[in-house]
């Protein structure tokens, strides 16, 4: 295995991430023992930048798959195509990942269909192997190839959930909003923002999480108040920048789009 900058650290050529716990150390040790690794928590809260960042860390090509209803065993492990009249194979990026000795990251691993879970199942113990049925060839991971996977329990709760044996296959890490202080750093680091601005967006934030009567689907994440802070960045006006980044985005209901817009306006 490749030596690598320390975890955690932000050298100029690394994607921009500011740790919040031990999920970068954590992250390093299931990478250097081969264990496959699962990411939980709320959409927007750092957890393909996460991955992103730790793979340019530990000097390993990144293959990411967003999955959905339709991703099939066949998408990720690959599929037979003519070409020029002629029959070839083509690997999917499971595959490409596994010969690579890359990190493959399936974001939302929920939203995949059955069939992706039994292909993953030998690659999470200690066979770590890919079966290539259509090839009928066995791909044995190399050591320095790793399997990371998200999902949203909140909001996956009621509609897909993975089974016991597959989490029971994994290490895992659990997210959630960053403190105020760390959110403050996260948003001056991520968008070069003045901290008056990001505090004032972390506190808008923090209201609008607590607020269960607002009946939001889902609270401001931090990747909202990045893209808020962006707009604000570039000379647009907070209260226009809050209004197209943040309330647009959470709600289509006119009156929880006015209360937030009263906040919004409070804080601004």
């Amino acid at each position: 295995m490749s030596a690598s900058p320390s975890v955690g650290s932000n050298a100029p050529d690394l994607p921009w991430y500011r740790a919040v716990g031990s999920e970068c150390d954590l992250f390093e040790h299931a990478w250097r023992n081969q264990l496959p690794l699962m990411l939980k928590g709320p959409t927007g809260c750092g957890k393909s930048r996460l991955v992103e960042h730790m793979a340019a860390v530990l000097d390993r090509p990144l293959v990411t798959v967003p999955c959905h209803d339709d991703t099939s065993a066949i998408d990720l492990v690959g599929r037979y195509l003519v070409r020029g009249g002629e029959t070839v194979w083509q690997d999917g990026p499971l595959t490409r990942a596994v010969r690579q000795g890359a990190i493959l990251y399936l974001d939302e691993i929920a939203e995949a269909r059955p069939d992706v879970i039994v292909v993953l199942h030998p690659l999470t113990d200690h066979r770590r192997q890919l079966v290539v049925e259509r090839r009928d060839e066995v791909l044995r991971a190399p050591p320095e190839f790793m399997l990371v996977a998200s999902w949203n329990p909140g909001y996956q709760q009621g509609l897909k959930e993975l089974k016991p044996s597959t989490r029971q296959r994994f290490v895992g890490v659990s997210f959630g909003y960053p403190v105020p202080e760390v959110e403050v750093e996260i948003l001056v680091g991520e968008t070069g923002c003045d901290a008056g601005t990001a505090r004032r967006l972390v506190g808008l934030a923090s209201k609008l999480r607590a607020a269960e009567h607002l009946g939001l689907v889902e609270v401001p994440s931090t990747r909202v108040l990045v893209h808020v802070a962006r707009l604000v960045g570039v000379g647009v006006p907070p209260r226009l920048a809050c209004r197209a980044g943040l309330v647009e985005p959470l709600t289509d209901d006119v009156d929880i789009a006015r209360a937030l817009t009263d906040l919004v306006n409070l804080a601004f």
